[in-house]
């Protein structure tokens, strides 16, 4: 299940990433971005950024390291936990 899973969301991903300009001729700009990123087009790079996110995340997903990844990020906050092993 995960597989499959992980990789619907690469395709998702896959489809942010490209089609970034089509989201924001439909959906609009975002101000945040537009004045955040202080680039020509930061909506766009918005976009792309969230579908690369989707897509490494699909990746884990698929090769099960997700939970490391999550404890390895949030470690500084939650200590000495680990993940089990099953």
């Amino acid at each position: 299940m995960r597989i499959i899973l992980g990789f619907i969301m690469i395709v998702v991903g896959t489809l942010l990433a490209t089609k970034a300009s089509w989201i924001v001729q439909n959906f609009g700009y975002s101000e945040f971005a537009e004045t955040k990123m202080r680039t020509m087009g930061g909506t766009r790079l918005m976009w792309k950024l969230i579908g690369i996110f989707i897509i490494v995340s699909g990746f884990f997903v698929i090769t099960n390291l997700y939970g490391d990844v999550i404890l390895w990020a949030l470690s500084p906050l939650l200590g000495g936990l680990k993940q089990s092993g099953i």
